[in-house]
């Protein structure tokens, strides 16, 4: 999907388990970095837990919508 079309379209925030396959809506761009999402991609399991264990390991996420990754935005499903 095009980033615009994902971060400008209908988005849902969903707990960062039910986030796996769906379509990032936000940028995802850990510090120190490494691993980046950006808006319009897939997201997989092992990027979710590469992220949410950096957060809570204190790699901070400034673009997320949700700093904790609690929840991720994503695209609203159809």
């Amino acid at each position: 999907m095009l980033p615009r079309d994902a971060f400008f379209g209908p988005v849902v925030d969903v707990p960062w388990q039910e986030a796996e396959g769906r379509v990032a809506a936000e940028m995802l761009t850990p510090y120190p970095p490494a691993s980046r999402r950006r808006s319009g991609e897939r997201l997989t399991r092992e990027v979710l837990r590469y992220l949410r264990t950096g957060v809570e390991a204190g790699m901070v996420v400034p673009d997320a919508a949700d700093p904790g990754l609690d929840t991720v935005r994503v695209v609203a499903e159809r």
